[in-house]
């Protein structure tokens, strides 16, 4: 065997890496340590993850949901949000009924148990971020969704469609 090491087929060696480059993999890791830490954290203490618990927040928020406002409300697709329901249901935390006048819509409502784990619930880390980002200046928010859509745009996923979640994974299967 050669003291020197071959790259294996199909794999290109990895070019060094700028400091600016390595300062930036650096903060987005550190991102990603922090949004799957406190979904973990939010599994603990509740049993939910983040979209689950999004979902219950809408419906805290209004008397009862179509799963169509719902799925809006929690920047999800029409699937994702009745996989959602249907998890919550199962749990006993959401009930569903059928509209009185179009027997073909789904109303759904939190239960006293789901109404219990929300307000129980911690806050969600897009909460928290939504909170700290709004009271920043006008200018400052700006430039920082600039720079958020710019990474995106620079790891190929700025045509990626994504529910305003920090959730690590498929929201559907949350």
């Amino acid at each position: 065997m050669s003291a020197q090491m071959k790259t294996p087929v199909g794999i290109t060696p990895m070019t060094p890496l700028s400091h600016r480059a390595q300062s930036s993999l650096v903060a987005l890791r550190r991102i990603l340590r922090t949004t799957e830490t406190t979904a973990r954290a939010l599994a603990r203490a509740t049993g939910l993850t983040p979209p689950q618990l999004m979902v219950l927040s809408t419906l805290s928020e209004v008397e009862e949901a179509t799963p169509t406002r719902l799925a809006r409300a929690v920047g999800v697709s029409q699937a994702t949000a009745t996989a959602l329901i249907e998890k919550l249901a199962q749990r006993g935390l959401v009930s569903r009924k059928r509209g009185e006048t179009d027997r073909r819509q789904i109303w759904v409502a939190l239960t006293e148990d789901g109404r219990r784990t929300w307000e129980e619930a911690p806050d969600p880390l897009q909460v928290r971020f939504a909170e700290r980002l709004d009271a920043l200046p006008d200018w400052e928010q700006a430039m920082i969704v600039a720079a958020l859509e710019r990474v995106a745009a620079l790891m190929d996923a700025a045509e990626d469609d994504a529910a305003p979640l920090l959730h690590v994974g498929d929201v559907a299967e949350s």
